[in-house]
């Protein structure tokens, strides 16, 4: 199989008129190597994986390395996935393993580089979109320094915080994926999760500040003539 994961479908990842594939017929169209059903999965995951690791590795520029290897991974262990949880639990599970592997891998080799654009080779970030076309110029330059402030703490959180708080709050995940996706107790989960967020409040107190009202008229020198 190639490794290039860009695919020319439709944004559900499946022709068109064809309803779209279920877990467990998507399983089985991967293990008889349906193209259709490689195109659904990443076409299913690609943006919630890489929203993951790319907050569980801070931000990294090599985020759109690790997700690639994420989905090789799975292309190369989908017939030895049992179906023991769900399809989404596995692959998240694939995705955290990864960038545990790669912050190991940095935190041995780091390097002194200076990155002078941010490159992601066509992978979108969800922060990226624009915001609601009714918001004014002011809310959507607010909203992105809330996101920055935001995603800065949770750079400076303990990374084993950091995924429990990613999992849950932005993933969206039970209590009880997320302790099958890490692998540790129930309890354990939601200690992480209660010392993440108190971390993340820390880093931010008195960086994110009540919105400030707009109070501006035209004065009539501005606009009229005498």
């Amino acid at each position: 199989m190639a490794d290039s994961l860009v695919f020319d479908r439709n944004p559900d990842g499946h022709r068109e008129g064809a309803p779209p594939l279920d877990d467990s017929q998507l399983l089985q169209g991967l293990r008889e190597f349906s193209e259709e059903a490689y195109e659904t999965l990443v076409h299913r995951f690609q943006e919630p994986v890489y929203n993951l690791v790319y907050r569980l590795l801070g931000n990294s520029p090599d985020t759109c390395d690790v997700v690639q290897e994420v989905f090789l991974k799975i292309f190369r262990s989908i017939k030895h996935f049992r179906g023991d949880s769900s399809l989404r639990t596995w692959i998240y599970r694939i995705a955290v393993n990864e960038a545990h592997n790669h912050r190991r891998w940095f935190s041995r080799h780091r390097r002194q580089e200076v990155g002078l654009e941010d490159e992601r080779d066509g992978c979108e970030r969800l922060g990226d979109t624009l915001a609601n076309s009714a918001a004014s110029p002011f809310d959507y330059v607010f909203d992105r320094e809330k996101q920055v402030l935001i995603e800065d703490a949770l750079t400076r959180i303990n990374p084993a915080f950091r995924e429990a708080v990613v999992l849950r709050d932005i993933s969206d995940l039970s209590y009880e994926e997320i302790a099958e996706i890490l692998q540790v107790s129930l309890g354990t989960v939601k200690s992480r999760i209660l010392r993440g967020r108190e971390a993340m409040r820390q880093q931010l107190t008195g960086r994110l500040q009540p919105e400030p009202v707009l109070r501006w008229a035209p004065q009539p020198a501005e606009w009229r003539h005498a």
